[in-house]
């Protein structure tokens, strides 16, 4: 009896605690299904506080209606953009000004895309190429959002936050390529470097393969006077540096691609002398210093003939028939117009206009393709005197003594051409016009006429090198700052050439005076006409 009841009593036991251990898994269970469950695709999804964040850095509208995935990086830093993410922000504000900078019309079907580089500098590139990684340069979320950046038609950069309302743009995903391609990243690389690199920065360097044509050639285009291989020079180390600038690569010249490139199209050199050297220096260039028969005179077609009387024509004009390139000069010592005070005088003197371009400038202006301005060695009181010129602003004798001084005067002119020049670009769009900078002298112990010399024959014997970022001619600078007007910027680099001058050797050389103004060709203004190839 005793042992039935403990039998019993201990099934008793075992049924109840296996009821308890059942009631207890159903509890359990029961509270796992009521609680909510995240979908799977939101597992990864960001704190509200961050996703806000990281929205107001992008610029992001309330009214996308697109979710967008943000990331927080480490210190605000960058973030390379992998194929995995293929998405940038660009705003429409953004493109659409850019197609009005570009002059693009409504129907080009192009976007631009303007990207924002850590060297605070800005490149567009069309839609044909949309590249989102550029030689590990990277871009940040604030230079990607808030106000985007633009140029204006001059450039520079354009605010385009909307000052009144003060209300963010509506934004457009962008998609990226999912692979642009090794050769496309080299030459977007490429053409960054050539953005960033200065082509009036870097050195000479010893080219045996130089000069691009012969000294004792190229007469059908060569003034005698300035073919030193024709003069009782005997040193011509000069002619084989090159240019080689600092970070960037500058193409080598050929006629036949400076020629197919200028098809159909008209390169005007307006300037002095040194103007003229640079004419004459790319003629023999393109031309190889070999005679050419076939090659056009079309100068009466801009009134460049000579006169009766005159020693030589205001200028010279040739087209080359194959591909219709034509290169042209006019002799504009001072870039003013010139005209006479009293027409029925001989003797009259010349009103200088300071503030007005030469009349065949402004005549022939539509007709080119490439602008080359200089002036700078006839502003002096002599010349101004020997050639009768009296300055001139608004139409009457300069009554303002800020620009009555030689300086003042020349300063004021070259600042009026080129805005002159700036103004008449947008109606002439293909039109790319560059001011030359003066070209150094180098007189020493004396002047052109008191004694001064150049007789050094060592090249580079004062440096190599040039490394400074300003140029060496500040008034060619200010002038053209903030103007579509570029800067042929070869003062610095021409300075290390002394050695490159006619010096003593002119042909038609004074006892006692040498021409330490003017180059011996082939020399420096063949480096000239290569930088400006490498522009064009």
């Amino acid at each position: 009896m005793n042992g039935g009841m403990k039998v019993s009593q201990i099934s008793l036991i075992l049924i109840g605690f296996v009821c308890a251990s059942v009631l207890l898994l159903a509890y359990v269970k029961s509270l796992f299904l009521s609680s909510p469950v995240l979908p799977q695709n939101h597992v990864l999804q960001l704190s509200p506080d961050l996703k806000v964040k990281d929205e107001e850095a992008l610029g992001e509208g309330s009214g996308s209606g697109k979710s967008e995935e943000s990331f927080n990086f480490e210190s605000d830093k960058y973030s390379s953009y992998t194929n995995s993410s293929p998405v940038i922000k660009v705003t429409e504000e953004l493109i659409s000004h850019d197609k009005e900078a570009l002059g693009e019309g409504g129907g080009s079907g192009q976007v631009e895309e303007s990207v924002y580089f850590e060297s605070e500098k800005y490149s567009t590139y069309t839609n044909s190429s949309p590249v989102t990684k550029v030689s590990e340069e990277f871009i940040t979320r604030e230079e990607i959002g808030g106000i985007a950046p633009n140029f204006t038609d001059k450039g520079d950069l354009k605010d385009v936050s909307d000052k009144k309302s003060g209300s963010r743009e509506q934004q457009t995903d962008v998609p990226a390529p999912v692979s642009s391609g090794r050769e496309h990243s080299e030459n977007l690389t490429t053409t960054l470097k050539r953005q960033d690199c200065s082509l009036a920065k870097g050195r000479w360097v010893t080219d045996d393969s130089r000069p691009l044509y012969s000294g004792f050639g190229c007469k059908q285009w060569l003034s005698s006077m300035w073919a030193c291989r024709l003069t009782q020079r005997t040193d011509f180390e000069y002619e084989k540096l090159r240019w080689r600038p600092k970070d960037c690569e500058m193409e080598d010249f050929t006629g036949v691609k400076f020629l197919k490139r200028m098809q159909n199209k008209t390169l005007a050199f307006i300037g002095d002398s040194l103007g003229r050297q640079q004419f004459q220096s790319l003629m023999c260039m393109i031309t190889g210093g070999k005679d050419r028969p076939n090659v056009l005179d079309v100068g009466h077609e801009y009134g460049l003939v000579q006169s009766r009387g005159s020693a030589r024509p205001d200028g010279w004009a040739y087209r080359f028939p194959d591909t219709k390139a034509t290169i042209l000069y006019y002799w504009s010592a001072s870039l003013c117009d010139l005209t006479p005070i009293n027409p029925s005088d001989p003797a009259t003197d010349f009103a200088m206009h300071l503030d007005r371009p030469p009349a065949f400038l402004s005549h022939f202006l539509p007709r080119f393709d490439v602008l080359v301005l200089n002036t700078g060695h006839h502003w002096n009181r002599g010349k101004l005197k020997a050639n009768r010129w009296v300055m001139y602003v608004g139409g009457v004798p300069n009554k303002n003594r800020k620009i009555a001084t030689i300086g003042g005067a020349k300063n004021f002119t070259i600042h009026s051409i080129v805005n002159w020049v700036n103004s008449q670009l947008p109606k002439h769009p293909r039109l790319k016009a560059f001011y030359r900078s003066i070209s150094p002298r180098h007189f020493f112990n004396g002047d052109w006429n008191t004694g001064g010399t150049c007789d050094n024959t060592t090249p580079l014997s004062g440096g190599k090198e040039v490394l400074q970022d300003e140029s060496s001619d500040p008034d060619a600078a200010a002038a053209v700052r903030g103007t579509a007007v570029k800067l042929l910027d070869i003062t610095a680099l021409s300075q290390l050439r002394d050695e490159g001058h006619i010096s003593r050797y002119s042909i038609k050389a004074t006892p006692g005076v040498q021409d330490c103004l003017h180059w011996c060709l082939p020399g420096v203004p063949d480096t000239w006409n290569e930088i400006l190839f490498a522009q064009l």
